[in-house]
């Protein structure tokens, strides 16, 4: 248990340094759910580990102790008590952090849906009035299917075949089911937040993912950096965040990936980031092993 249970935090690390790696050279689509898998296996072992450490603070409590030493028994001492002591407090801010972003995830889609409420079941596309350009995928619930909020704006500062592009982007985000992967690999770096290079390159890829469809889509690959790039000039810092994700750096990668051919899959690759997203598991797993251990021959 002394090394294995620091395995998922030192490969949290390693995670987070290969992400960036795995999205420059794999085709989004593949990499978005390989890092999102692995963000969600490691920081489920991470969290795991976590109480495996403070777990160890069981033996300290006083009935323990007594009925340790009227037993003639040898407490265990797997890990220092400071160490405990801080998983301990570590597991309580991993519980806020996830709790902030449930409730961010929630406050967001509610507020989407609030501006497409009172509109036909079938309708697909909601115009908002609005000077500020931005386009939203907007999921659905309850049966209920998913919504393109477009504002008047962003619209207007698009040509015909440049609007087919940014509805094409939309509608791959809702077919894909974007948002459940950007929310998933938000809680694993809430739960971890050495992985948030990890939820930065999944956040990127969701957006190449769907700029690949769009291209596919309308069957123009410079139509559709051109429509990318029109909208960033169009939203400029106004609006720093929204379905698109125009931000300087990150539109001129996607721009820049638009004029050559579409990455390959390279399984390979994709395969070994997913097999690094497992071993945590191995690792907490076989930490909890060791600790189920040394307190049954402990009282035996």
């Amino acid at each position: 248990m002394k090394i294995d249970v620091y395995l998922p935090i030192l490969l949290s690390l390693l995670l987070a340094a290969l992400g960036p790696v795995v999205g420059r050279r794999v085709a989004p689509a593949l990499a978005a759910r390989v890092l999102t898998a692995s963000a969600l296996f490691t920081a489920a072992a991470t969290t795991w580990s976590l109480v495996l450490l403070a777990a160890t603070l069981i033996d300290r409590a006083p009935p323990v102790v007594a009925e340790a030493r009227d037993g003639g028994h040898r407490l265990p001492d797997p890990v220092p008590e400071s160490v405990a002591v801080a998983a301990a407090l570590a597991l309580v801010l991993v519980a806020v952090r996830v709790y902030r972003a449930c409730r961010a995830e929630r406050v967001t889609r509610r507020a989407l849906r609030a501006l497409c409420a009172g509109y036909p079941p079938d309708t697909e596309l909601v115009v908002a009035a609005s000077s500020v350009p931005q386009a939203f995928a907007v999921p659905g619930s309850g049966g209920a299917p998913g919504r393109i909020l477009v504002t008047s704006a962003m619209l207007g500062a698009l040509e015909p075949a440049e609007r087919r592009v940014l509805l094409a982007h939309e509608r791959a985000h809702l077919r894909h089911r974007h948002a459940l992967l950007v929310a998933a690999v938000a809680l694993a770096t809430a739960a971890d937040p050495l992985l948030a290079p990890v939820r930065t390159t999944v956040t990127f890829l969701v957006e190449r993912w769907a700029d690949e469809q769009a291209a596919d889509a309308v069957g123009d690959r410079p139509t559709t950096a051109r429509a990318l790039a029109r909208a960033a000039l169009s939203a400029g810092r106004r609006a720093p965040s929204c379905a698109l994700h125009f931000t300087d750096r990150a539109i001129t990668r996607r721009i820049a990936a638009l004029q050559v051919a579409p990455p390959p899959h390279l399984w390979p690759l994709a395969a070994t980031t997913l097999a690094l997203g497992a071993l945590p598991a191995l690792g907490a797993a076989d930490a909890t092993g060791d600790l189920l251990h040394l307190l049954t021959h402990a009282f035996m």
